[in-house]
């Protein structure tokens, strides 16, 4: 093995066309994935498994999975080594997908679509209740992230005809853009 895969901290292999997700460990110990486990309380099942994203001390891993048969927002414990429920998260007739998660592991932000319209959701673990931060903007929306804290979300849109980036923040329950190159050029 070349000394610097061993820094690796997750990669993507794609295996039999099912997408199967590794953890690395940063150590010389090696992989520390767990096996694959038919629709089991697993981390990788025979489905595709995509988007993984980290909590800040690595112990929450979240990603998007079609094992249901759709696809769905899940949340592994590495600590414990299992699923975490998430009620209310992944709703019957909508598609989750893309996920983030702030660096406590309280707060998963997502896409969500629903009757042909994507938006992005901020779902709230200590209360288990998911909030559409984009139902109000015109446009595709995609790729969100969340802040260490929660309080920000930053997301493509492409509402002015062409993807830019929009920047949520949830304190003041407001879009904030980011400026554009004619407003930089302005200043200049």
């Amino acid at each position: 093995m070349h000394p610097k895969s061993k820094r690796l901290n997750s990669y993507v292999k794609l295996l039999s066309s099912n997408i199967l997700l590794y953890l690395v460990s940063c150590t010389n110990s090696g992989f520390i994935t767990p096996p694959v486990q038919p629709l089991g309380n697993s981390l990788n099942t025979r489905s595709s498994e995509q988007h993984p994203r980290f909590s800040y001390e690595g112990r929450y891993l979240v990603f998007a999975s079609d094992r249901q048969g759709k696809r769905s927002i899940w949340l592994y414990d590495q600590i414990n080594g299992r699923l975490l429920p998430l009620p209310g998260l992944n709703q019957p007739g909508t598609i989750q997908d893309q996920p983030d998660i702030s660096a406590d592991g309280r707060y998963i932000v997502y896409v969500s679509e629903q009757e042909g319209k994507q938006d992005i959701f901020v779902y709230d673990r200590q209360t288990s209740r998911a909030d559409n931060i984009t139902k109000n903007i015109l446009g595709e929306v995609r790729h969100p992230t969340i802040s260490g804290n929660g309080r920000l979300i930053a997301f493509e849109s492409n509402r002015s005809g062409q993807w830019d980036i929009i920047i949520y923040d949830r304190g003041l329950n407001t879009p904030l853009s980011l400026p554009s190159q004619s407003d930089i050029g302005s200043q200049e």
